[in-house]
Parts: C-alpha cells; sequence; structure tokens
C-alpha cells in the first residue's frame, strides 16, 4: 500500500497523464490517503459541485484517521524539523502516518519530506 500526498490527489483531479500512469501502475487498490489530505482537498473544493466530485473521487481510496501513534509521531517530527526545515503541522501528520503505518508516501514534493529519517518516499 502507498500513501498519496494532498498534491498527488490534486494532480488526478486535474487529470495530469503521468500521476495518472503511476496511481494505475500501483493499483487503485494499493493506495491510500491521510484524514488530512481528505480535510485539505475538501477545504481547497471552490464550490459544492466540486466538493462532490472530490468525495466521490475518495471514496474508493482507503482513509487512515490520526491516532495516538501517529499524534506522538507527528510531534517528534515538529519538535525536530519545523525550525531546521520548515516542516508544517499537515505534512508532519501525513509523514507521521506513512511512518506509523509503514507506508511508501508518494508525493510530488519530494523536497518538502527528504529530510525525514525513517521516511520511505515512493520513487
Amino acid at each position: 500500500m502507498i500513501l498519496c500526498d494532498t498534491n498527488v490527489i490534486i494532480e488526478v483531479l486535474k487529470k495530469n497523464p503521468i500521476v495518472i500512469q503511476t496511481i494505475e501502475k500501483i493499483g487503485l487498490q494499493a493506495i491510500a490517503i491521510s484524514v488530512v489530505t481528505e480535510m485539505e482537498l475538501y477545504y481547497g473544493a471552490l464550490n459544492k459541485d466540486e466538493l462532490k466530485k472530490i468525495k466521490r473521487h475518495l471514496s474508493s481510496i482507503r482513509l487512515f484517521h490520526i491516532d495516538v501513534d501517529i499524534s506522538i509521531t507527528a510531534s517528534g517530527l515538529i519538535e525536530r524539523y519545523a525550525k531546521s526545515h520548515g516542516l508544517q503541522i499537515p505534512d508532519a501528520l501525513i509523514a507521521a502516518t506513512s511512518i506509523n503505518r509503514g507506508l511508501e508516501l508518494y508525493t510530488e514534493n519530494k523536497k518538502d519530506f527528504k529530510f525525514i529519517d525513517k521516511l520511505h518516499l515512493y520513487a
């Protein structure tokens, strides 16, 4: 299973052929997102119709919620990387989900994550 960063799902919604090809290669049944990604996508919806479209696309993707272990890991990531690398809270929660669930993270912004120990990025 591969955890997708928010920017990957945005590219799928924009019909980016390269990202869609990668998702097809991985297999939709092997794709997951964090609840943080779900919230970011809902927040970024331009209107109710776009929100419905996003919800429809996400309905077939496994969703990981934040639990105590993810919260503790994310807090540690913020402590370690927020000041030195500018790690943001949503990215820390997504990275912590990936680390705690033993999943590779597929992102279009590797620079936002490449410095995090124990995090494996999908190549």
